[in-house]
């Protein structure tokens, strides 16, 4: 595999995020808040505004031109002073190659750019793979409650880092 290369997205990009976000629903359901019902039928006005969020970062990794992994950077609403990363996901294909690593390392580079001193994620408390690798990349439990999870009982687990 070739190195990926980075491409930070606008809302007229929605057609390649629709495909990496509907395959991420797709093929790991347990890893986001979102379902893949809740999108598979949404209108492009929805997609746009996805990609609309005011100072965000929306980024994709291609691999031989071809889209293999997403992330995006938000503000943080009540803290002026974090940022958070969603919607990581990385293709089955790509891997254990550090794609994921590369992308963490993106948003945080974005997110201290910007005056931000902590990054901050959510994710599934039982999904040890995206546990290792946020756990590799500096983050760790806060502690915070999480948003309650598609299942009605469990909460995310939220983690952070410092910038």
């Amino acid at each position: 595999m070739t190195e990926p290369e980075l491409r930070t997205l606008t809302s007229d990009d929605w057609p390649l995020w629709r495909e990496l976000r509907l395959a991420a629903l797709a093929e790991a359901p347990y890893a986001f808040g979102s379902t893949l019902a809740d999108w598979q039928d949404a209108e492009e006005s929805r997609w746009r505004s996805r990609l609309e969020i005011p100072g965000a970062l929306d980024l994709i990794a291609l691999v031989d031109g071809r889209p293999v992994a997403m992330a995006s950077g938000v503000p943080v609403d009540d803290d002026a002073k974090a940022a958070e990363l969603i919607s990581l996901w990385v293709g089955p294909q790509a891997r254990g190659r550090g794609v994921a690593d590369r992308l963490i390392a993106e948003i945080a580079a974005w997110a201290a750019e910007r005056g931000r001193t902590t990054l901050k994620l959510a994710v599934a408390p039982d999904n040890a793979a995206a546990l290792a690798l946020y756990r590799r990349n500096g983050f760790a439990d806060t502690d915070e409650p999480g948003d309650l999870m598609a299942d009605g009982v469990r909460r995310e687990l939220v983690m952070a880092r410092s910038l």
